[in-house]
């Protein structure tokens, strides 16, 4: 696929200015996007986003116009956006009506490291900034890279995460692989290639099964109880749980694929640096 300069306006040519990049006015459903189009240096373009988007801080000041799995149509048609980011199938719905109001959508659905690398190129090819996107991608893996793991020879945690409650859910593809990359071994990694949430469902025996040293848990959108899973019947024979070894990273920094998982990843990287010391002892 290749991306386009839009045509130059006769207007502005005659004016003797630049050539206009499109879009010009971008709007953004989800953290992610706003996350990398601000990065890109793309604010005064930007005219709206979503709801959850928290970095950086000044995108909070921008109009508000869409929750994750709705949008305030009235607002998206009064900002007259030319190309509106999103992200996740569970935004197929929106994605349709946005279309039919004939809104140039673009919806990315990376489940992967490699592939919120290639999320970001997107992005920035289509805005005509493929040179900082390179950029950027490069700097989100080279941050990655550089975040301290366990020496060779250390001992390996055993990691569950819990992305959801009730039911069970365990870690998507993004998360099992930073635990893989950061020195921990994801107790279900063989259920983190599922792209639904169904998928990734586990039961309380499960974990039990799996013997995991840590426990992180993520629960999208509310507070984790950490006395609700120690009550959990059964799981006092869990290791994570008879050592204390329960931890808690919010959701916007590790269950939005994009670069605020880099703020996850240091959290991540702490706590196994924490248990190995632990285990050494």
């Amino acid at each position: 696929m290749t991306f386009t300069l839009k045509s130059e306006d006769p207007a502005r040519a005659a004016g003797g200015k630049e050539p206009v990049l499109w879009p010009e006015r971008i709007a953004c459903l989800t953290a992610e996007t706003t996350e990398i189009v601000f990065a890109l240096g793309l604010a005064d373009r930007v005219v709206g986003v979503s709801g959850y988007a928290l970095r950086p801080p000044e995108a909070r000041k921008k109009e508000k116009i869409a929750a994750f799995t709705s949008v305030r149509m009235e607002k998206i048609q009064a900002l007259k956006p030319d190309l509106i980011l999103g992200f996740s199938d569970l935004q197929k719905d929106i994605a349709r009506e946005l279309v039919a109001e004939s809104f140039n959508v673009f919806i990315t659905n990376q489940r992967s490291l490699s592939e919120i690398g290639d999320m970001i190129l997107a992005i920035g090819r289509l805005t005509g900034c493929e040179a900082r996107a390179l950029k950027l991608r490069q700097d989100f893996f080279d941050e990655l890279g550089g975040l301290p793991r366990p020496r060779r020879g250390a001992p390996v945690p055993r990691v569950y995460f819990e992305e959801w409650d009730d039911p069970l859910i365990s870690g998507i593809s993004w998360v099992s692989e930073l635990i893989d990359f950061l020195g921990g071994e994801d107790v279900f990694k063989e259920k983190s290639a599922g792209k639904t949430a169904r998928e990734r469902t586990v039961t309380p025996e499960d974990v039990i099964d799996r013997k995991p040293d840590i426990l992180i848990a993520s629960w999208c959108g509310k507070k984790v109880s950490f006395e609700k899973i120690r009550e959990r019947p059964g799981w006092d024979q869990i290791p994570a749980v008879q050592r204390g070894a329960l931890y808690e990273i919010k959701s916007p920094d590790i269950l939005a694929p994009g670069l605020s998982l880099l703020e996850g990843a240091r959290q991540m990287s702490g706590i196994f640096a924490a248990w190995g010391e632990r285990a050494l002892v």
